[in-house]
């Protein structure tokens, strides 16, 4: 065989997987501050990597599969920063993002994140033989060569349409990147409506399709326009300004119906996957024992190594819990709760990937049962009314946060590392890499977004906020339960929605329907502003006619909408630097707004694109796959 191609672990891979990390890191940040949630970058990692081997006349698939296991790790570990770390900045208990305590707290989840699943990829990948979709489509990226013909021209130019659309919006101020309205009949009843035009929400709704997409804009739906005009009315408010109104009422209230629907999936999730998580720890434990004809492709990271580390990392974790609290009892007792939920949580993501992909994972869920479990058992030692214990309700959910979201995608490149016939141990070397990359790079960039444009609510003096949705109902639910103000009826008919969800799901999974209720795709709905629960479900529906006319969504319309998010969220970044220097939000912008129609015509005109681009692939199917 050819020795090129048999290259895997090289100094090459090492550095254009830190690079492609910490790119993705940055990229991914911007994407769930603003959606509140973020998308797999394994296949746009590895078109990327393949295109940049071949121009170095290298073409060996396990290299680009090595630096792709790199920088999805990155991004992976972004989703455990966003949806918890700015939450300690909003409360008041960071001025900043305290840039070492960030970087070691990301770092040891991360690191347990990927030592938590070692054990499990026997039995999740090679005796389960689960289907980890996302995994399988970067294996059949990575086999059918992607990165000649058209498709890294189709990544480029979507790049480069996210990064004009957000510089013409975001940064030149030419339009409204909102545009919405807001009726009050007889000051008595909102009916809100609205839709943000980032082409990057489009994207995120084509990624993830229209069964989640339809599913995330029906719990919008439920909250803007059941939910809350029903709210209003019960309580008899009288309403003034609508749009303004609405926001208070939705910030205040109705969100919270996704923070329980949230809890219940999430336990629902656990539940479920008891039987099947307790035979894959007995399997990934048995196999680490029987060292017989194990061959040099399937050796993992050696268990004393995987026992070793999660006892390290134990010792910076009590450090800082104790640094805050000042009790060591309490402090070791926090840190045995991150360990413990981590590697549960862990190994629901690990499997969770192997159902529906790591981008569908309920990351969000887990952290928040994770939250409200160790608030409440705050308040129990601390008393109520104390200010550090909401700040560690969100370090210790940050912990678990960060473990499971690594959890999962590991999990989906071990699987893509199987299909390609890559050497395990090495893909678990690169992903500890790409954590570590990430890691010293997250807090800076964190630091940029918050300085130039704010995080949750608008504000005069941040009238670009991004929405930050996970962190502020982190926030909410940690000082929620200190401060004996969480709206508790609100969770519980979010709790009863979604054990409604669940029934249904269930109903639906007994007639072998394909049509599915997940109910956390709806919980995201509950809880995202309505303007982004739109432009996603706009972009589910490109996916399904896509489908109907080509038979499937996959293919250079994922790699192109990848590009989108990419291009949007680096020029979101960019954009964000002069802001911090200057202390000016406007610095951009040349004093010319042009009407709302303008904004909507570019973005049919990037949705007609994306079309295009999609169903090309079925006059070029024969030559490119």
């Amino acid at each position: 065989m050819n020795r090129n191609a048999l290259r895997e672990l090289t100094w090459q891979t090492i550095l254009l997987g830190i690079l492609l990390s910490v790119m993705l890191a940055a990229a991914n940040a911007y994407l769930g501050l603003f959606a509140g949630m973020t998308v797999s970058a394994s296949i746009p990692a590895a078109v990327m990597a393949m295109a940049i081997f071949r121009m170095m006349r290298r073409r060996s698939v396990l290299e680009a599969n090595a630096v792709q296991t790199a920088a999805s790790a990155g991004e992976s570990l972004v989703a455990g920063a966003i949806f918890t770390l700015p939450a300690l900045v909003m409360m008041g208990f960071w001025e900043q993002f305290n840039y070492w305590e960030s970087t070691l707290i990301l770092w040891v989840g991360g690191v347990l994140g990927v030592l938590f699943t070692v054990p499990l990829r026997k039995a999740l990948i090679v005796f389960q033989q689960l289907r980890f979709p996302e995994g399988i489509a970067t294996a059949e990226v990575l086999r059918a060569g992607v990165a000649k013909g058209q498709r890294v021209k189709y990544l480029v130019q979507a790049a480069m349409v996210g990064a004009i659309f957000k510089l013409m919006g975001g940064g030149l101020r030419l339009w409204d990147e909102i545009v919405e309205q807001a009726m009050v009949i007889r000051e008595k009843w909102i009916l809100y409506g609205g839709m943000n035009v980032s082409p990057a929400l489009l994207a995120v709704g084509y990624i993830v399709g229209f069964n989640i997409a339809i599913l995330i804009f029906l719990g919008g739906m439920f909250s803007w326009w059941v939910a809350m005009p029903f709210y209003v009315y019960w309580k008899d408010m009288t309403v003034l300004d609508g749009i303004d109104q609405a926001y208070v009422v939705w910030s205040t209230q109705i969100r919270y119906l996704g923070v329980g629907a949230m809890i219940v999936g999430g336990l629902w999730t656990v539940f479920q996957l008891i039987p099947a998580l307790r035979y894959a720890i007995t399997v990934g434990i048995n196999s680490f024992r029987d060292k017989t004809n194990i061959q040099q492709s399937d050796q993992d990271l050696p268990l004393p190594l995987i026992v070793g580390g999660v006892m390290a990392l134990f010792i910076p974790v009590v450090l800082v819990y104790r640094y805050h609290l000042g009790v060591m009892e309490l402090a070791l007792g926090l840190a045995v709760f991150a360990l413990v939920a981590g590697f549960l949580f862990s190994t629901v993501a690990g499997y969770m990937a192997g159902l529906v992909g790591s981008s569908n994972n309920p990351i969000s869920g887990v952290t928040i049962a994770t939250i409200l479990s160790v608030a409440l058992l705050l308040v129990v030692f601390l008393g109520t009314g104390n200010s550090v214990g909401p700040a560690m309700a969100i370090l210790v959910g940050t912990v678990v946060c960060a473990a499971a979201a690594i959890a999962g995608d590991n999990m989906q490149d071990l699987k893509t590392g199987f299909v390609v016939g890559a050497t395990p141990w090495k893909q678990q070397i690169m992903q500890l890499v790409g954590v570590t990359a990430a890691a010293f790079f997250i807090a800076p960039i964190l630091n940029i977004l918050n300085t130039s444009y704010g995080f949750g609510a608008r504000t005069p003096d941040h009238p670009f906020a991004l929405p930050a949705p996970q962190a502020t109902l982190m926030q909410s639910v940690a000082e929620g339960v200190f401060g004996h103000h969480l709206p508790w009826g609100m969770i519980i008919v979010g709790a009863g929605v979604g054990g409604g969800i669940i029934l249904l799901d269930q109903w639906l999974q007994r007639r072998k329907s394909s049509f599915r209720l997940p109910v956390l795709a709806v919980a995201v709905g509950l809880y995202l502003p309505l303007e982004l629960d739109i432009a996603i479900f706009i972009g589910g529906l490109l996916a399904w006619l896509v489908k109907h006319r080509r038979g499937r969504s996959e293919g250079v319309g994922v790699l192109a909408a990848s590009g989108i998010i990419t291009g949007e969220a680096l020029m979101g970044i960019a954009l964000a630097v002069p802001i911090m220097i200057t202390g000016n939000s406007e610095v951009w912008a040349v004093g010319v707004h042009w009407p709302h129609w303008v904004p909507l015509v570019a973005f049919m005109g990037v949705l007609y694109w994306l079309y295009r681009v999609a169903i090309s692939e079925t006059r070029h199917h024969g030559q490119t796959s």
